[in-house]
C-alpha cells in the first residue's frame, strides 16, 4: 500500500470497502474529496511535507507533488509543473492528459503567471485572452509561480473541468504546497 493516502506503509482498514467523505467547500463549488477523512487540506499538506522531506531532487519531488494533489483532491483534471528553461516554460512532471510541451513567457495562464511573478486564478479559461487549451475539458485554472531566492523556476499548474472552481482558500492551499516543494528541493 505504498500509494495509500493514509501514508506510506499504512494500510486502510478495509481497502475493498472504502468510505468516502467530503470536505466543506464554498457554495456552488464541487467538494474536495476526502478519503476516509484523511485528505483534508491540512492533512494533505502534512503528507506532502513527509513525502518530500527525505528527497531533494526536484523532478522526484515535483512528480510526487503532482500525484498527491491530483489523486488526493477531486475536481482536478490536470495537476503539474512547467519549468522555466532557456526563456520559456517546458513541461515537467504532471498528472492528467498529455499537455503542451512548451509555453512562451507571457502566453496563456502559465506564461502570464511567470511574467507577472504572481499567482493567477482564472474562473473561466474561455474568457482569458490567449488561453492555451491543452485539455478541452479544462474550464478554470490556477497557476502558482515557483520562486526561490528571488529566481523564478517555473509554475505549479492546476486545471479543473468546472468553471469558477478555485477559491481563495484553494489558492492559499496550493501556494502552501508550492512552498513545501521549494523548501525541499535543490534547484
Amino acid at each position: 500500500w505504498h500509494n495509500s493516502p493514509v501514508g506510506p506503509g499504512v494500510e486502510p482498514e478495509n481497502p475493498t470497502n472504502r468510505v468516502y467523505d467530503f470536505c466543506q467547500r464554498p457554495r456552488n463549488k464541487k467538494p474536495l474529496f476526502c478519503y476516509n477523512n484523511f485528505m483534508d487540506k491540512n492533512t494533505l499538506l502534512s503528507q506532502l511535507e513527509a513525502l518530500l522531506s527525505a528527497e531533494t531532487d526536484p523532478v522526484a519531488n515535483m512528480a510526487n507533488t503532482a500525484a498527491l494533489l491530483y489523486h488526493g483532491l477531486t475536481g482536478l483534471n490536470w495537476a503539474g509543473f512547467y519549468l522555466l528553461k532557456e526563456g520559456g516554460l517546458v513541461l515537467g512532471p504532471f498528472q492528467g492528459k498529455p499537455a503542451c510541451v512548451r509555453i512562451c513567457v507571457g502566453r496563456g495562464v502559465c506564461g502570464t503567471a511567470v511574467q507577472l511573478r504572481k499567482t493567477v486564478c482564472v474562473p473561466d479559461v474561455h474568457l482569458f485572452p490567449g488561453h492555451i487549451a491543452c485539455d478541452s475539458a479544462s474550464q478554470s485554472e490556477l497557476v502558482i509561480p515557483l520562486i526561490k531566492n528571488g529566481v523564478i523556476l517555473g509554475v505549479l499548474d492546476m486545471d479543473s473541468p468546472h468553471k469558477n472552481y478555485f477559491s481563495q482558500e484553494d489558492r492559499a492551499f496550493f501556494e502552501k504546497a508550492a512552498e513545501i516543494l521549494l523548501k525541499n528541493c535543490c534547484f
